[in-house]
């Protein structure tokens, strides 16, 4: 749920400061009709809705089984469509400020068999947040992530580094550190936004992420 109550929470504090955001869950696995993910930003930002939401342009793929895009979509004889997640995108775009596109999985999420998720994000110039916490391992799949982002020339506003369960905390911090030092040595905005720990169903804390939108 890492980055699904990151979205929600950008999308809160953008909120709260007067700004016109919108969510979009780009493929959502595991759901039928709707998108779970998009529910729990909606439930964070304070159950506010939007026109786009029923028009299906704020969840524009939607899989049964619960999997990567690839194989939910061929479960059901489907495709991903890419295009027409960047034309509900650009739809949302049109009639707010900022749009917020949480993704399904990493980077490198395949979304067909010749389309990843980075190379959607990159031909369409959306700037990347990047959504890690501090587990073992992780530097390993940030620095990675963030290497992906470079080598598409895609912009990086920052990372949310977020609270994890049974992270040893001189990991936790190690691993902060490490991504500020590399996001400086790669030429990106030396941003990283702790999350605190909060309950899933809240209390929702009001954290301040307007670094990452300068």
């Amino acid at each position: 749920m890492g980055k699904t109550m990151a979205t929600g929470l950008m999308a809160r504090s953008l909120m709260a400061h007067g700004r016109d955001v919108i969510t979009v869950k780009m493929v959502q696995t595991g759901c039928d009709g709707r998108s779970d993910d998009l529910a729990v930003h909606r439930r964070i930002a304070g159950g506010v809705r939007f026109d786009e939401d029923g028009r299906g342009l704020t969840a524009p793929q939607i899989f049964k089984f619960p999997s990567s895009p690839l194989l939910a979509a061929s479960m059901e004889g489907r495709t991903v469509d890419p295009d027409a997640i960047a034309r509900a995108v650009r739809q949302c775009a049109a009639r707010h400020d900022i749009v917020l596109v949480e993704s399904a999985g990493g980077l490198d999420v395949p979304l067909t068999g010749s389309v990843l998720s980075a190379d959607l994000a990159a031909a369409e110039r959306w700037t990347l947040i990047l959504v890690t916490c501090g587990r073992l391992g992780s530097i390993n799949h940030t620095l990675l992530s963030l290497e992906a982002a470079k080598s598409r020339g895609m912009d990086v506003a920052g990372v949310v580094h977020d609270w994890c369960a049974g992270a040893d905390p001189a990991i936790d911090r190690d691993a902060a550190r490490t991504t500020l030092r590399y996001l400086k040595r790669m030429g990106y905005p030396p941003v990283v936004l702790r999350m605190p720990r909060f309950d899933q169903d809240g209390p929702y804390p009001d954290i301040d992420f307007s670094d990452l939108f300068a």
